[in-house]
């Protein structure tokens, strides 16, 4: 499975089909989705990158990104709010004439939580931040389906190791309502050859049974590259489980 990739020799490709491949990444910052940037760019992929970042640090990542990517499209704004976000799949995420891997990266803090008591204001606040990438999600996979793109579209929601009971609510919340909209989203676009996963925080309840889960930013690189690649053909609909790794940085 995917996790024999994880100890590969970095720098090395291990998929030689991604070869030129079309990826936009939405949501990269410093401290989140550089390992997974990386790793497309040293597999010659044509990468978009969507930051809301324009310190020096992100200047820095891009042009790292720059020396091993096919080609590279660097576009520092931020999503107002999820009509900014359709837009932005409309348009620039389209900057190589298509797509053939999509990623959205959402990262939700223990700052997102100030003020957040209630379980509807939890609930608001989940529904609030998968808005965008859900409504991303639609317009790319439609783009696929009018260019017979056999592509993958993968959401990695992050989140940090829960320190008090409302973080725990979130988290709760959080990947049920992950693991509904990716069910349904696979499941419309199953007949298109778009393949929609995702990855999740780990709930409490995942926990308790075991089993693996992605604990750190090469991790989810290489699910990422498993998945786009010709060996995860097969899986769509599917939430693979992360631990703490907003805390870690990705």
């Amino acid at each position: 499975m995917f996790m024999s990739v994880v100890t590969h020799s970095p720098g090395v490709p291990v998929y030689a089909e991604l070869a030129g491949a079309r990826v936009v990444i939405t949501g990269l910052t410093p401290d989140t989705g550089v390992d997974l940037a990386r790793a497309f760019a040293d597999h010659k992929c044509r990468v978009v990158v969507q930051t809301p970042d324009d310190g020096p640090e992100m200047a820095a990542v891009a042009t790292l990104l720059s020396e091993s990517a096919a080609e590279i499209a660097l576009f520092t704004q931020t999503f107002g709010d999820a009509h900014e976000a359709v837009r932005f799949a409309q348009g620039p995420a389209m900057s190589f004439g298509g797509l053939d891997v999509a990623i959205n990266l959402v990262r939700i803090g223990a700052a997102d939580l100030a003020g957040k008591t209630s379980l509807e204001a939890i609930d608001d606040l989940v529904s609030e931040r998968l808005l965008a990438p859900t409504l991303m999600t639609r317009v790319i996979a439609n783009r696929m389906r009018l260019t017979m793109t056999e592509g993958l579209i993968l959401n990695v929601v992050m989140t940090e190791r829960p320190a008090d009971d409302a973080s725990e609510v979130m988290i709760g919340i959080l990947r049920s309502a992950v693991a509904t909209i990716t069910r349904r989203e696979a499941q419309q676009w199953a007949g298109e050859g778009v393949r929609i996963n995702a990855v999740g925080p780990r709930g409490f309840m995942d926990a308790s049974g075991g089993g693996a889960c992605l604990t750190s930013g090469p991790d989810i690189a290489a699910l990422a590259l498993y998945l786009a690649g010709r060996k995860g053909r097969q899986l769509s609909g599917h939430v693979f489980d992360a631990e703490g790794v907003a805390t870690r940085g990705c």
